[in-house]
């Protein structure tokens, strides 16, 4: 058998096992306690239904597969309210820190996941709060400003209104729940490409690649000032690296292997989530999760949406043209475009490179090809630039 397959078996077998682990966990860690512990892990899960609170809901395309395609809206929330959560020295205005839309084709084959910048101007729709009082919408709005406003279903509804996409299921994640989640693992790896020294915002990394506890991996997330000169998308980018990576341990053998790391991960990770009233229990997400055993790590990629800089004002940002033909792609289930795809961050290989401070003379691969040469040099040149190791 070719070494590509063999690894993308491997890859599978891998996922199919932390479903499997997942459900036993409860059995082997005490005779006693099963029901005790799943009562624990299935209360601690809070689920809200939004659809109330939604209108002019877009359509979803017919595509052919034998499940249909899913789009969930993944948004960490800004609160720095947590014991250490106000690490980087700013005040979080309860908006969304971190928004992802994550796509799940219908065969269960691929995943991928786009960024939305927080910080990029739209037009934002009327929302309905809470109250039932409409939160009125504008032009040139700063993305998070939905969440920060309305929560997740402004920000739902703000998203189905740009893209034409219908979201079907929302996860939101406060900031403890990260830390909980990457020491639940034993610490998240990562490649620093070179030194921070941040005393301004008590931040400091030396380079190379290593392993981040839960405090300092907040830190690594949201850093923006050393890193990545362009601020905003580069700490993107690092955040896909990080949640790629978290992937990729949570499935690895050091943490499948250890039931008590299991049961930590998902006591924390149901801990700090809200759902949709559709992922409201463990077996709910139990059966979700068995939907992936077909995706390999390979096959989860993370990307940004395209975006320019916004003319009047260099430092805000606006999608792109090309956003437009993205969102199409993925109301119809179609993998991403070539471009995209090739400067994704996928779970299979995360980290990058252990070199600190490389350059991309360094990190291109050989190649008797000019025009691939020069896309491997621009690749490279553009993950420096973002805070990543080439």
């Amino acid at each position: 058998m070719p070494d590509h397959l063999r690894t993308d078996r491997t890859h599978r077998r891998t996922v199919v096992r932390v479903v499997l682990v997942t459900q036993l966990v409860l059995a082997v860690l005490t005779a006693g306690g099963v029901t005790l512990a799943y009562r624990e892990l299935d209360g601690g899960i809070r689920s809200e239904d939004v659809t109330r609170m939604l209108t002019d809901r877009p359509a979803k395309e017919d595509v052919e597969g034998p499940m249909e395609p899913l789009n969930i809206l993944v948004m960490g929330t800004d609160d720095r309210s947590c014991e250490g959560c106000a690490i980087d020295g700013e005040a979080g205005g309860g908006g969304s820190d971190t928004t992802l839309l994550l796509h799940v084709s219908a065969d269960r084959k691929e995943a991928y996941g786009i960024s939305l910048p927080r910080d990029a101007l739209v037009t934002r729709p009327d929302c309905i709060g809470e109250d039932g009082e409409t939160i009125p919408g504008g032009e040139l709005q700063m993305f998070n400003t939905a969440f920060a406003l309305g929560g997740p279903a402004c920000t739902i509804q703000t998203m189905e209104q740009l893209t034409g996409v219908l979201i079907d299921h929302y996860v939101t994640v406060d900031f403890n729940g990260f830390v909980d989640m990457v020491d639940a693992v034993g610490g998240v790896e990562v490649c620093i490409p070179k030194d921070v020294n941040d005393p301004v915002r008590n931040i400091f990394f030396e380079a190379g690649t290593q392993t981040l506890e839960g405090r300092q991996a907040l830190n690594y997330v949201r850093e923006r000032y050393v890193l990545s000169a362009n601020s905003d998308i580069g700490r993107m980018k690092r955040q896909q690296a990080f949640i790629a990576s978290m992937v990729n341990k949570v499935v690895s053998a050091g943490t499948l292997t250890r039931p008590d790391r299991v049961y930590r991960f998902l006591s924390a990770a149901t801990r700090s989530i809200t759902v949709d009233e559709e992922l409201g229990s463990i077996p709910d997400l139990v059966d979700l999760a068995l939907q992936f055993r077909s995706t390999g790590l390979g096959d989860i990629e993370f990307v940004t949406v395209p975006n320019e800089a916004y003319e009047p004002d260099p430092n805000r940002l606006v999608w792109s043209d090309k956003a437009a033909k993205l969102w199409k792609r993925v109301a119809k289930d179609k993998g991403l475009p070539r471009k995209l795809d090739r400067g994704s961050i996928s779970a299979k290989d995360p980290v990058g490179t252990s070199s600190a401070d490389p350059t991309p003379t360094d990190t291109a691969s050989p190649t008797t090809d000019p025009e691939q040469a020069a896309e491997e040099q621009e690749e490279a040149a553009e993950a420096l630039a973002n805070g990543l190791c080439a």
